[in-house]
């Protein structure tokens, strides 16, 4: 079968997409930054200036930092970064950190003074660590995304410099190439040797910490609660799978996640109940191969329209995405899958995000469980929501960018009062 157009971009995304995080990927950027910093400092800090923008500030405020002993927030972020981060590691940053690493990060937090200033201007996604030592400072500031270094700086010497343009993501591989059909057709003539290494990294570490989440133990327990309450069958199975991934996480699970569109809950969105469905029906690695490059390209896709963050749950993307994937596995195709979109965005686009939490994994379990509905709705009896009925457009394409119109555009201002809410303003 000949390759699509966009066959070698397509691979690249998957490439640059699925990689491995420990923990929330925004207290952990704050992390990276602080430890870059720190490094081009080369001095132990007395002060520290952490601006954010505000979802930033929305993500890091509830969310426990793996390998920290249970803190939370951006001061315990910072500290983390700043004393026993390893900035080498990007997003892992914070995965070597020992009982002694622990204990300098109470010390840091005790002695180095921290201080934390909403950043200004428009930017969404917004960090700049500022460490000072013995008259000498240093500063790292990321933009746009979870490891886009645009400065690294040593009292007046710029050691690296990016451009910071409205768009740094331009740097990746253009998303805009991006479409259901050809995503499908992709997935169809793909040479899973060419994404057999991220995809079975996202298999394994992502099935490791749901495995982790339905012992029990983590956060509110969703995972572990739904499978309780609803039984064994393949469709709780597959919600619970993610959730419980989500509880784990969440509340600071030291094991590595496999991240997409910049975040762990949605690489587990999208891949978990695809994988559980894979096992269900016994089907072999090269179409669960298949499948997954369906559900990240997908959850891929929606995203580029709404932004990295935005007060639209991340999770409704994913799960429609995972939805997407399953369909890929039972024999669906175009018509299928475009109705599945269709149909999910139909129900839970108006999910708002609040912050990274406990709370995601039950976030995370309507998410799928709309996907399933859509896919079922269609699969099973062609119903359909369509043109004209709310946000819905004339095909998937357009109901797409609508949605990417409203969280990006219309939740502005939903932003605002969620994070005025959030710190009590």
């Amino acid at each position: 079968m000949s390759k699509t157009p966009h066959y070698a971009s397509y691979v690249q995304i998957l490439k640059e997409e699925l990689i491995p995080a420990m923990g929330c990927t925004e207290p952990i950027a704050v992390a990276l930054a602080a430890a870059k910093a720190r490094e081009a400092l080369g001095l132990t800090p007395e002060r520290c200036r952490v601006e954010v923008s505000g979802n930033i500030i929305k993500n890091v405020k509830a969310v426990t930092v793996p390998n920290t002993g249970g803190m939370k927030g951006l001061e315990g972020s910072a500290a983390a970064g700043i004393a026993a981060g390893r900035a080498d590691l990007d997003l892992e940053v914070l995965s070597q950190v020992t009982d002694e690493g622990r204990a300098a990060i109470r010390k840091c937090l005790e002695e180095c003074a921290i201080t934390v200033v909403p950043a200004g201007g428009d930017r969404v996604f917004y960090i700049k660590i500022t460490v000072e030592a013995q008259g000498h400072s240093a500063c790292c500031e990321i933009v746009d995304f979870h490891t886009n270094i645009v400065l690294l700086q040593r009292d007046d010497q710029v050691l690296f410099q990016a451009a910071a343009s409205e768009d740094s993501e331009g740097s990746q591989t253009d998303r805009s190439v991006l479409n259901v059909e050809e995503i499908i057709q992709f997935a169809d003539c793909l040479d899973t040797a060419d994404v057999a290494e991220v995809l079975r990294r996202q298999i394994a570490c992502n099935s490791a910490i749901s495995e982790e989440g339905l012992k029990g133990g983590w956060g509110a327990e969703v995972g572990k609660t739904l499978r309780a309450a609803h039984g064994d069958s393949v469709a709780v199975r597959a919600k619970a799978a993610a959730a419980a991934g989500s509880d784990a996480r969440m509340s600071g699970c030291e094991m590595p996640v496999i991240i997409v569109s910049g975040s762990g809950n949605q690489g587990m969105t999208a891949s978990l109940p695809v994988i559980e469905y894979a096992r269900d029906m016994g089907v072999s690695e090269d179409q669960l191969l298949r499948a997954l490059a369906v559900s990240n390209l997908i959850t891929i896709h929606q995203k580029t329209g709404i932004g990295r963050l935005s007060a639209f749950c991340g999770a409704t993307s994913a799960g429609c995405g995972a939805a997407c994937g399953i369909a890929y596995l039972r024999g669906g195709r175009y018509d299928v899958i475009a109705h599945t979109i269709v149909n999910t965005l139909a129900i839970c686009s108006g999910m708002v995000c609040d912050g990274a939490k406990p709370s995601c994994a039950a976030k995370i379990a309507a998410a799928v469980d709309a996907g399933l509905l859509g896919y079922q709705m269609y699969a099973g009896g062609g119903h359909q929501f369509v043109n004209g009925e709310g946000i819905l457009k004339e095909n998937v394409e357009a109901t797409i960018a609508s949605v990417g119109r409203l969280a990006r555009q219309g939740m502005r201002q939903t932003d605002q009062e969620i994070l005025d809410i959030m710190v009590g303003r």
